[in-house]
């Protein structure tokens, strides 16, 4: 009875034991979570280009005999020059047009009231008010320095991201590794959880872009037999606004069809509008299902809730991570019932 009573009080020790080292272990967590917030958005992109890199890291060091070392730096001087080259190429033409905006905002603002003017004349009704328009000035003048705040807080993302990034692929077997046998899962949750984490960056980091890409030259095609004005400067905007949810490119070529019909291009400004819901706004259905195949089959309501989320949370890298969030969500749901229980459900119609 007093082993019995004594064995009681070592497990009752050991209990408490644990939940203080849990208690401890949440706080620092929580505490370390709360310093790191800030370099959460390149975390998450060293954690992105490092699944797209695997694989081509590990034919490199294991089938081609490279050395680490060498597969590491060739593979981030890669992936620099083709995100960089991109980057910096928007930068350079999305600078020339702030910097435009900025010196002659009044000038622009008058051709926006102009612009707002002949529409108005042309379709016999207010469409905004002249209130409205100084608030439209105001909004933009405030807008444009923390975009451009913004970029050289990207900058600075990056560096952190390819800092976090060289450790990652140079110790990724071990770092894989020490998640597989820590990860409180059974074995086959772990592989599963890994595998869907990589179709699911797979499908956002790759087929969103790509999607993206494949609008906007369409979109091209649409602005040069229309005669648009600077077609390469609104292809870019097309490939930026088709990443964003609900609205989309037609944030790009709506703009561009109500300028076609303010400088009495009537039939160019209606093709635009026909062109751009019936073709571009249609189209990435098309490329989405022909990608499907390839990447993970995201559902597209977790696809558009998770975009939302994502880019409240975490900026432009909420596109990849927004809708990972909640497919990873409903997958830790379907893993805690075979961790820990199975349901025992008879389908209709059998007995």
């Amino acid at each position: 009875m007093e082993n019995h009573s004594s064995q009681e009080h070592f497990i009752h020790q050991n209990k408490i034991r644990q939940i203080f080292f849990l208690v401890l272990l949440a706080l620092l967590g929580a505490l370390l979570v709360k310093e790191f917030m800030v370099f959460l958005p390149a975390f998450l992109g060293a954690v992105t280009l490092y699944i797209l890199m695997r694989r081509p890291m590990i034919y490199l060091v294991e089938t081609r005999k490279w050395s680490k070392n060498l597969s590491v730096w060739l593979l981030i001087l890669l992936s620099f020059v083709v995100i960089m080259i991109p980057i910096g190429a928007l930068i350079g033409m999305l600078t020339s047009k702030v910097t435009y905006a900025l010196e002659h905002s009044n000038e622009l603002l008058a051709a926006f009231q102009t612009l707002v003017a002949k529409l108005e004349e042309r379709f016999g009704f207010e469409l905004i008010s002249q209130e409205n328009i100084s608030k439209v000035g105001n909004f933009a003048a405030q807008t444009i320095p923390q975009v451009l705040s913004a970029t050289f807080g990207t900058l600075g993302t990056l560096f952190f991201m390819y800092f976090i990034l060289y450790f990652m692929l140079h110790g990724g077997s071990k770092m894989e590794e020490d998640l597989y046998e820590y990860m409180p899962l059974k074995d086959a949750n772990v592989n599963k959880l890994g595998t869907e984490i990589e179709n699911m960056v797979l499908s956002n980091a790759i087929g969103i872009p790509v999607i993206a890409l494949l609008q906007g030259v369409v979109a091209l095609i649409g602005y040069l037999i229309l005669g648009v004005n600077e077609p390469w400067f609104w292809f870019v905007i097309t490939c930026i606004t088709a990443m964003l949810p609900v609205v989309g490119a037609a944030m790009a070529y709506v703009p561009v069809s109500i300028i076609l019909l303010a400088n009495d291009h009537t039939w160019q400004g209606i093709a635009m509008l026909i062109f751009g819901f019936g073709v571009i706004g249609t189209v990435d259905n098309f490329f989405r299902f022909a990608l499907a195949k390839k990447f993970a089959d995201v559902h597209p309501l977790i696809t558009v809730f998770g975009v939302i989320i994502g880019l409240t949370l975490f900026g432009f890298l909420g596109l990849i991570f927004g809708p990972l969030i909640i497919s990873l969500f409903l997958l830790l749901l379907k893993m805690y019932s075979s961790e820990f229980f199975v349901k025992q459900r008879e389908m209709p119609g059998t007995e």
